[in-house]
């Protein structure tokens, strides 16, 4: 595979920082972007000299603009686009507050609208290029009542991606726009929940951000449209609404 120039938001650490390490290991250019500079910099020790660190919050679409900048006048291109941040939240439905809502807007859904838009320009300008949105599997399935925000949002994620890459295509074939749904996943996501909330570690059938970040280099490589991270879920994806009486496919 030749070489990629690569941003990755939300990658200093857990699934982020992971698939900064293995898309460097394969010989990719990785700009790894994070509101945490010590964090940040230690994961672009770990790229084999290919990281670029560019610390900022990309919740501020100014900020994103000012990755895209930095990125082009280090690297002369970008080839792909991943956006990864996201974080959860620990509340019923019934105690959500506008706050709440606005919060995890923000940063799930506006900060991965702010790296589509501000990304796109370029990408038209060579009808190529390859967006990656991080998602979840409680984007396909709301069964977790305390994540009912989370979900929500992941579900306007996924949504926003198809129209997005819907659009996008009738005019530029040569971007694809990918969605990522991985499960639970051996990180901090839990423990940095607004509102708190339990470690994603100790729930069963987990899987480690390297096994994430190992399929979302594959999402790379094939340009894959809409990919789960663990075998079994689409299966069990229907399972989940045949229980509750709705049939996924009509």
């Amino acid at each position: 595979m030749s070489e990629k120039i690569v941003v990755i938001t939300g990658a200093s650490a857990g699934i982020g920082a992971a698939a900064a390490e293995h898309l460097s290991a394969q010989g990719h250019s990785v700009a790894i972007v994070a509101r945490r500079k010590n964090e940040l910099d230690g994961v672009a020790a770990q790229c084999r000299g290919r990281g670029y660190a560019i610390v900022a919050d990309v919740s501020d679409r100014s900020e994103v603009h000012r990755v895209v900048e930095n990125t082009l006048a280090r690297f002369g291109r970008i080839d792909v686009w991943i956006n990864n941040v996201g974080q959860g939240i620990t509340r019923h439905p019934s105690q959500l507050t506008d706050e709440d809502i606005d919060q995890v807007m923000q940063v799930n859904v506006k900060s991965a609208l702010y790296g589509m838009q501000e990304v796109l320009p370029h990408f038209k300008s060579r009808n190529d290029g390859h967006i990656i949105n991080v998602s979840s599997m409680l984007g396909r399935m709301p069964f977790a009542v305390i994540r009912a925000a989370y979900s929500g949002a992941k579900h306007f994620l996924n949504a926003l991606t198809i129209a997005f890459r819907a659009e996008i295509q009738e005019t530029h074939p040569g971007i694809q726009v990918s969605i990522v749904s991985p499960g639970v996943v051996r990180t901090d996501f839990g423990l940095n929940a607004i509102h708190g909330g339990p470690d994603s570690r100790l729930f069963p059938e987990s899987q480690s951000a390297g096994e994430v970040a190992a399929v979302i280099a594959e999402v790379v490589a094939l340009r894959t449209p809409d990919v789960y991270t663990r075998a079994g879920a689409q299966a069990r994806i229907a399972s989940y609404y045949a229980a509750i009486g709705v049939d996924p496919q009509t």
